[in-house]
């Protein structure tokens, strides 16, 4: 039965289990997912004058956007990443101190000499000439340390490395969540910050690791997970595209049930209950050729589709152990129906603003979802949903 996700959030609201893993596709709603979560637990934050006790602490694509580049385009030297103060961050550094925390868990999850520095207080002149106070962790630079006394100076880190510095605050601030809350006297806790809170929402946290960096941090949110105590009342719910990170925490989890939240062509929502991981509950190589077929025989095949015949592709040469996808490419037009969907994929030019891709471009995702499915049928032929 389809929903709005203002019914799904409040499903889960009632569900009051602990910890509910839901996989979906990107764009299918995850974030949009995390604030009608926030808006039914705590409809009126924005309006407290104390916004410092949360009811619902939540890592989602709204959480990088606190933090920002500042290139420094004159001088192209003092590059930084500048902080957007809120109750988020300022419980995290100004409050509890996690500075030194960040920063190791940053160096596990990249490298241990690619090194966080945080700013102390310090005072400049706007352009106007007056003084200006910039405070205390509003801004990061990040240097390669080679030695004690030799340092690259400031680094532009990746976009990676940056989603990666986020998690680690988000996930420091979160281990000191759940500590706090195992301590059942109010009066005994380091801070009363966490008194309220009730909900955890992680929105795919770090998407842009590498496999083994992938499952450290799944078993690193599951032992979070784990280590808060049933008594605190803490609860999770943790949304996520990568079948691994999922599959990884719903094993470590030892979860019985899990949910997949698709999106329908009318905008509502279904979210439906699944036993076991992905590979077992909704088998990911099949629910793709389903959803592929769907879409040819409606004739409604967007640009997306040429991503989810990718990884389809991906998908089964890894199963057969071909070393590249691309070998399963009709041999006469290989190079050609190569470009085309790496193309189609990954191509960040202006076209991709089309949703609806060429009468040519849909026959290929027919021509190639057939090749496969009538050359390499190792298909499992039922349905992905049954």
């Amino acid at each position: 039965m389809s929903k709005t996700l203002e019914e799904i959030a409040n499903h889960l609201h009632e569900a009051n289990k602990k910890v509910q893993l839901i996989y979906a596709f990107n764009g299918t709603g995850k974030t949009r997912l995390s604030l009608a979560m926030k808006d039914l637990i705590d409809p009126k934050a924005e309006e407290r004058l104390d916004q410092r006790r949360p009811k619902v602490l939540y890592y989602n694509a709204f959480t990088e956007d606190l933090f920002y580049w500042d290139n420094d385009l004159d001088g192209d030297t003092e590059r930084k990443l500048r902080i957007h103060p809120n109750a988020f961050t300022k419980s995290a550094f100004e409050d509890l101190g996690l500075d030194i925390r960040v920063i190791t868990a940053f160096q596990r999850y990249t490298q241990p000499n690619l090194t966080p520095r945080f700013n102390e207080e310090y005072k400049i002149k706007d352009k106007y000439d007056n003084e200006v106070t910039v405070p205390a962790f509003s801004e990061v630079t990040f240097s390669l340390e080679r030695g004690t006394d030799t340092s690259t100076g400031n680094l532009k880190i990746s976009k990676g490395e940056e989603s990666n510095f986020i998690w680690s605050v988000f996930y420091c601030l979160l281990d000191q969540v759940i500590s706090t809350r195992n301590t059942a006297e109010l009066d005994e806790r380091e801070t009363d910050q966490f008194n309220d809170l009730d909900y955890i929402f992680i929105d795919d946290p770090v998407s842009s690791l590498d496999e083994n960096h992938l499952i450290q941090l799944a078993v690193d949110v599951a032992g979070l997970i784990t280590s808060s105590e049933s008594t605190n009342g803490l609860k999770f719910i943790v949304t996520t595209h990568n079948p691994l990170f999922f599959n990884v925490l719903f094993n470590e989890l030892q979860q019985k049930t899990c949910y997949m939240l698709k999106r329908l062509e009318d905008g509502t929502f279904e979210l439906n209950a699944k036993n076991g991981d992905s590979n077992q509950s909704f088998s990911y190589h099949l629910y793709l050729k389903h959803t592929l077929e769907q879409a040819i025989a409606a004739d409604k095949i967007e640009r997306y589709h040429f991503t989810l015949l990718r990884n389809l592709y991906e998908k089964t040469s890894n199963f057969l152990g071909y070393p590249r996808w691309s070998e399963l490419l009709p041999g006469d037009k290989k190079l050609y129906l190569n470009r085309i969907i790496q193309f189609t994929s990954h191509s960040t030019l202006s076209n991709e603003a089309v949703a609806e891709p060429s009468p040519q471009e849909k026959q290929t995702v027919k021509l190639l979802l057939e090749h496969l499915r009538n050359n390499y049928s190792y298909w499992q032929e039922r349905t992905p949903n049954a």
